[in-house]
């Protein structure tokens, strides 16, 4: 299995950052790409890192935001017949608010809703891609997690309630070693997903797990939402589950990875743009 970071927040002076993520996975000699940043910039960096877009067979959309899926424009445009994989819901209106503010659209933008319509399959529960590759929806968020999430759903013309992530799935594929998981936020919970997807796959090992935590605060990758003592308990779930290999970035930040690396040591890695992955 070979994974490439085609963007993220962080990376080289020669490829494109942002905030947003996608990732490039060849696996069994299928091609599969997870996301496509906040804007086009991924489809430049993966002629540059030479993946080829026209090539992907299965097309993953994490959840139902703008950092993950505004280059969808840029990947049907490079790719022609693949048709975009999305949780049920995800292509909903989805706000944040932070301290009082005015809400701002975070969702898909309407006009790729409209004009791809034909483009985006909507999926649900376990869904299979091939043999050894699935979609797993994620579980409810954690009850009592300390992380501020800002994060709602609008539901008729003034009234929001808070966004339960119930359109965001997991994409797992069975490793040498044991499954290997990609959730692009983990707004769930990064350790109550990974609890999630051993229990849906009877306890089998967990190879890897690959994304974002949902731990960045409001400011950017300097910024950090959750207690000392949330992190820690994140870590001690993670060995819990005797994961093999962490890789972590976006909604991460660095605060953040720095308490999960004191933790976690050379578990852990940071996955910038153009990091190449082999598994």
């Amino acid at each position: 299995m070979k994974i490439t970071v085609l963007i993220e927040n962080l990376g080289p002076e020669d490829l494109a950052r942002e905030h947003g993520l996608s990732v490039h996975i060849s696996y069994k000699g299928h091609s599969i790409l997870l996301d496509t940043g906040s804007s086009g910039a991924f489809a430049d960096n993966a002629k540059t890192l030479g993946i080829d877009l026209a090539g992907v067979e299965y097309a993953v959309l994490s959840h139902g935001h703008y950092d993950h899926a505004d280059g969808l424009r840029a990947f049907f445009a490079a790719n022609d017949h693949t048709p975009m994989l999305v949780r049920r819901g995800a292509l909903g209106p989805y706000y944040s608010m932070r301290g009082g503010t005015a809400p701002r659209f975070v969702g898909i933008h309407r006009d790729i809703c409209r004009d791809y319509a034909h483009r985006l399959t909507e999926v649900d529960g376990l869904y299979p891609l091939f043999p050894g590759a699935w979609l797993v929806d994620d579980p409810a968020p954690e009850a009592s997690a300390e992380r501020a999430q800002h994060l709602y759903q609008k539901l008729g013309e003034d009234h929001f309630v808070e966004d339960d992530f119930s359109h965001e799935h997991s994409l797992v594929l069975e490793g040498k070693d044991g499954l290997v998981v990609f959730n692009s936020c983990c707004h769930a919970g990064a350790a109550n997903i990974a609890a999630h997807i051993a229990k849906t796959f009877s306890g089998k090992p967990i190879a890897a797990l690959l994304g974002g935590f949902h731990m960045m605060g409001a400011t950017g990758t300097d910024s950090i939402n959750c207690s000392a003592n949330y992190v820690k308990w994140v870590v001690d779930e993670f060995k819990r589950l005797n994961i093999g290999r962490i890789y972590t970035g976006h909604c991460t930040g660095t605060p953040a990875f720095d308490l999960l690396k004191q933790e976690l040591g050379d578990r852990l890695e940071y996955m910038k743009t153009g990091a190449r992955i082999t598994l």
